[in-house]
């Protein structure tokens, strides 16, 4: 389920018209959704609160193995307007199926967005991460910077074709993009890049919305190919290929969404679940009880000899 913080995020980009699948790190979204999607771990509870248009705050609390727990903070410099978690769409903390959009050009604004989050224990002591991103609709790159080994990187899309197909008969109405990044590594001095192309439809589309991906990493001999489709309002397939041209592994992935339905409330819950090759399932489990959101999920894996559970946990939220 989608962090309160991330939805809040999500929010702010709606306001400001900014196009979150305008970039080379979301080709890949829609099976990624469904596909590689986490599973909750132990115990977990948040707390969240809209307190007033431009100020949210969020407690997060779990326990596996021991108690851990963070403090998150949240200013807009733009009003922001979200439901609680007693009447919140359900599909918009669930990700999964990336209906792409026709791309328009951002508007230029002054909006700021500051966050902070305060955690009882921090990771290899915490990094720094910078990134400079410059969408023109047409087609968008971004520059980063980390201070994990000094990371330098760019990654780049371009959407070829018009913004708008016009639609011909029965013929497919979708879009072509193509994008690539490259990073290094200045204190280990590593390289590395990838390439990747990706087919959608678009909403004008007379038939079932799909979308493809082939992505390439040639230095590590890495080959994925992508296929997501969604059957009508309740239920998405996706499929993933991996091979490598170097040891010539492979390996497939398969999974499906599906959503049921409360009458006129709309969607009351919804399920995941996703198989590989190596007799790994994954299953995830997210609903609303009254006012309280929760999500169930755990992974098995029946070749394991000490026990076929790997993970196990719940998480619930509830946010005013």
């Amino acid at each position: 389920m989608l962090d309160f913080m991330d939805h809040v995020q999500n929010a702010f980009y709606s306001s400001t018209k900014w196009n979150t699948d305008n970039s080379y790190s979301t080709l890949n979204a829609s099976t990624r959704a469904l596909l590689d999607f986490p599973t909750p771990r132990g115990l977990r509870m948040h707390l969240s609160s809209l307190s007033t248009p431009n100020f949210a705050t969020a407690y997060t609390l779990g326990s596996l193995s021991v108690i851990d727990g963070s403090l998150s903070y949240l200013y807009s410099s733009i009003p922001l307007s979200l439901s609680r978690s007693k009447s919140v769409d359900l599909r918009l903390l669930s990700p999964g199926y990336r209906q792409l959009l026709p791309f328009l050009t951002p508007t230029p604004s002054n909006a700021t967005l500051l966050y902070g989050r305060i955690d009882n224990r921090l990771k290899h002591g915490g990094t720094i991460m910078a990134m400079l991103q410059h969408d023109k609709g047409k087609w968008c790159s971004e520059y980063l910077y980390s201070t994990d080994v000094a990371l330098l990187g760019w990654r780049g899309l371009y959407n070829f074709g018009p913004a708008e197909p016009v639609q011909d008969g029965d013929k497919p109405v979708g879009r072509f993009s193509g994008g690539a990044e490259v990073y290094y590594g200045v204190l280990n001095k590593s390289a590395g890049m990838s390439a990747g192309l990706r087919y959608t439809t678009l909403p004008s589309h007379p038939g079932i919305p799909l979308t493809m991906t082939l992505t390439l990493n040639p230095l590590m001999g890495h080959l994925s190919a992508t296929y997501a489709v969604r059957a009508g309002n309740s239920a998405v397939f996706a499929s993933r290929f991996e091979f490598n041209m170097f040891s010539y592994e492979s390996d497939i992935v398969l999974g499906a969404e599906v959503w049921r339905h409360k009458g006129e409330e709309g969607m009351e819950g919804m399920l995941k679940a996703k198989v590989t090759q190596n007799g790994s399932l994954g299953l995830l489990w997210e609903g609303r009880v009254k006012e309280l959101l929760f999500s169930v999920g755990g992974l098995v894996d029946f070749r394991r000899r000490e026990g076929v559970v790997k993970v196990l946990g719940v998480e619930m939220a509830y946010s005013s």
